[in-house]
């Protein structure tokens, strides 16, 4: 079942730094303009003067066809400033929280990596993300495996998406399973990870002295009744000795945001808000 909303505001945790390939690339578009500028008016300084043209038909001709250069000239400033605009207004979006700025490593920087590596890498890439507008769930994961409701603002699709981001850490990451609502698949449901863990001998309650590791599956708040249902899930980053629940990565978290990707330490219980009531009960392995 689908975790249950609430408004935290506590600071959200964002990734703000700018990139500097983008700040360098809107640096030399100012530059051309600049330059651009400064060609403009040397143009200018160098047009015959009206008294000049009045007394030579072929200096009209050359002042009109000056006044043609600058013409053009102007017109090339006022397209350079254009597209300095539109870059400017692409790159602060993906530099000031832009969902869109929230990109996977790629490839070759998971090249090398193990399976659970890859998990928590891919995982810990999204920390910061936010749904938009802020206050629903219109969110990418959800749309990524076509699922949610449409009509965000955004072409993304809403629903409670824990278990969305979930999967889509794994599926990213390599491990093989199938989205869909059937039997032994995952799906936007939190309880799917507990069915298919099962299914797949991949279960391991709380109970059982299973430590979990990096890349597992959480599961909170599990109920077997006879419409299984759980609160929510997160993906393990680490289980310290000592500790009475893994750190993990929330999707769909609550506590620094309506709906984000949030870090939890030692959680026992299921990200607040969700239903704070909720504990751990288990943990489900890709591999």
């Amino acid at each position: 079942m689908p975790e249950q909303p609430w408004k935290g505001n506590t600071g959200s945790r964002r990734h703000l730094e700018p990139n500097s390939r983008a700040w360098e690339g809107i640096r030399e578009l100012k530059r051309e303009v600049g330059e651009l500028r400064r060609a403009n008016e040397q143009r200018g300084r160098q047009a015959p003067s009206p008294e000049r043209a009045r007394h030579s038909g072929s200096e009209r001709r050359g002042a009109s066809a000056v006044r043609t250069r600058r013409s053009r000239g102007r017109t090339r400033l006022i397209i350079a400033v254009g597209v300095v605009a539109i870059v400017l207004v692409m790159l602060l979006s993906g530099v000031f929280g832009n969902s869109d700025s929230f990109r996977p490593p790629s490839n070759a920087a998971l090249a090398g990596l193990s399976v659970r590596q890859r998990i928590v890498t891919i995982a810990d890439s999204q920390v910061g993300y936010s749904t938009r507008p802020s206050s629903s769930y219109c969110n990418k994961f959800s749309s990524y495996w076509g699922a949610g409701t449409a009509g965000c603002p955004s072409g993304e699709t809403s629903e409670e998406w824990c278990a969305d981001f979930a999967a889509w850490a794994w599926q990213k990451a390599g491990v093989q399973f199938t989205y869909g609502y059937s039997s032994g698949e995952i799906n936007a449901g939190a309880v799917s990870f507990y069915e298919w863990g099962v299914a797949n001998g991949r279960w391991h309650p709380a109970t059982s002295g299973y430590v979990a590791a990096p890349g597992d599956v959480a599961v909170y708040g599990l109920s077997l009744g006879a419409v299984p249902s759980a609160a929510h899930v997160a993906i393990v980053t680490d289980d310290a000795a000592g500790q009475r629940g893994p750190n993990v990565i929330n999707g769909d978290g609550d506590r620094t945001g309506f709906s984000v990707v949030e870090t939890g330490t030692d959680q026992i219980r299921a990200d607040a808000g969700h239903n704070e009531n909720s504990t751990l009960i288990g943990y489900v392995s890709p591999t």
